[in-house]
């Protein structure tokens, strides 16, 4: 019996032993050690108020008893007047000397930026440099001896493991929050340069620039983004990986800017339909819509229709993958580009050339000069074939015009003033040249099959595929 009560006690032990290894981490710890490595920084901007109009001239009798009842606002009436704009970020010590790392939107428009550490010391901070498209910035304050956060590497970050954010949300200086990894790869609307870390950690305003730590206490990201309705935190963060950080602020700290490479193509995702469209066996890689009058992938042989797999060695899995491999090439180097084209693979080799800040935006469908209208065809759009002289505007051969959209499956995909330029069948691009051609063309599908076409949308062109159970009409 006593031995039973033994083996009893002994198993009870154990289980709290293996509760608590289960339980949540401690993270106090790393919060005092890496902690006086996070800063609070303050901005601020003088503005102009606009001036807003007075009901009565100044030099009218009843000016003065205007005054008496309705005091003057800060720029009611007269000239406009300046006043101070400021705001709240975070920060963190890459180095002894004072280099510090936030994020461009904490401290871009700044007329003064000031670093207060959690000693309460304060200082006035010059800024080295600022990149918009990766959204850091590197600082520096004359001080010696600082305390410094230790870096970690954000690729060995597994998906549902703890990470910490410290930080200064609400002006609430080193506030720790925590949780994990919710993604890693993230591709954002109008951010190709950063393949964002995803976490559900509290970050909210004021916490912008401040640092991500793994349990090890290394910084692996930059806290950047949220996504919110409210404004606030909804359990949806993004955070720049660390390694992507360090190679900015390295150019920034040697040339105060950042040079990034250029294939000059345009690109999109390859569907599983599109896959199938051009002969490839799985989804995969980037497909180029356009190309670039005389940039690096036209010299280099890069044509429209190619599906770039493979950049200077590494494997293009998604179309948002190549910006960034692009972007992070030093410009003038020669990488070698592996494409599908036409059912086969191609090696080109591609001088990369240097990415300028002006986009140009892409201008409106030109809706004037078009041919008589044709009756809908068995995708429900009516078409026409272009007039010569917006053909030579365009710089085609051939092309249809959309006039109208009639079926529901196209209209998700199709818009009147697009052009139809070709289609696209097992691997191979048929230029489209007439109504009647086009016709007898998609006579040749099963009504199940899906049909992709080569569209020009403005200045851009792109691949649409029409699914085969919504093609009829």
């Amino acid at each position: 019996m006593k031995r039973l009560l033994a083996v009893v006690a002994l198993c009870l032990c154990c289980g709290l032993a293996a509760a608590q290894v289960r339980g949540l981490p401690d993270f106090s710890e790393l919060a005092e050690r890496q902690g006086p490595a996070v800063v609070n920084i303050g901005t601020s901007q003088l503005a102009r108020s606009q001036a807003l109009p007075l009901p009565f001239d100044e030099n009218d009798p009843a000016f003065e008893l205007f005054k008496r009842f309705f005091p003057r606002q800060p720029g009611a009436g007269g000239t406009p007047r300046e006043f101070e704009s400021k705001s709240l970020g975070s920060g963190f010590i890459i180095s002894a000397d004072g280099y510090i790392l936030t994020n461009a939107h904490v401290v871009d428009g700044a007329d003064e930026v000031s670093v207060r550490l959690t000693d309460k010391r304060e200082f006035k901070a010059r800024l080295v440099g600022a990149d918009k498209r990766t959204d850091v910035a590197l600082l520096k304050i004359d001080a010696a001896g600082l305390p410094v956060v230790k870096l970690g590497d954000p690729t060995r970050l597994k998906v549902g493991e703890w990470v910490v954010a410290i930080g200064s949300p609400f002006g609430f200086d080193n506030s720790v929050t925590a949780g994990i990894v919710s993604a890693k790869g993230r591709a954002l609307p109008q951010e190709n340069y950063v393949p964002f870390i995803q976490t559900d950690v509290a970050i909210n305003p004021g916490n912008s620039g401040g640092p991500l730590f793994n349990l090890n206490g290394e910084v692996v990201g930059i806290n950047s983004q949220i996504y919110s309705r409210s404004g606030g935190y909804m359990g949806v963060s993004f955070a720049i990986p660390i390694d992507v950080a360090m190679e900015i602020q390295q150019q920034l700290r040697s040339t105060g800017k950042v040079s990034r490479g250029r294939l000059g193509v345009v690109i999109q995702e390859v569907s599983k339909e599109l896959a199938e469209s051009l002969g490839l066996a799985r989804p995969m890689g980037a497909v180029v819509n356009a190309i670039e009058p005389d940039g690096p992938a036209q010299k280099a042989g890069i044509a429209a229709g190619d599906v770039i797999l493979r950049f200077d060695g590494k494997t293009v899995n998604s179309s948002a993958e190549l910006p960034r491999l692009v972007a992070a090439t030093r410009p003038g180097t020669r990488a070698l580009v592996q494409v599908w084209r036409q059912g086969k693979l191609r090696e080109i080799a591609v001088t990369v050339g240097q990415m300028v800040d002006e986009r140009a935006e892409p201008a409106r469908p030109e809706r004037k000069g078009r041919a008589q209208p044709q009756a809908a065809n068995r995708l429900g759009l009516v078409v026409a074939e272009l007039a010569p002289e917006k053909r030579r505007e365009l710089g085609v051969d051939g092309g249809l015009l959309v006039e109208e959209v009639r079926s529901a499956g196209a209209r998700a995909e199709l818009r009147p003033g697009d052009v139809l330029l070709a289609l696209i069948s097992r691997g191979s691009a048929t230029e489209l040249k007439s109504v009647e051609q086009f016709s007898r063309l998609l006579g040749q599908f099963d009504r199940n099959a899906n049909i992709t076409l080569l569209i020009r949308r403005g200045d851009l062109q792109t691949f649409v595929t029409i699914r085969g159970s919504n093609a009829n009409h």
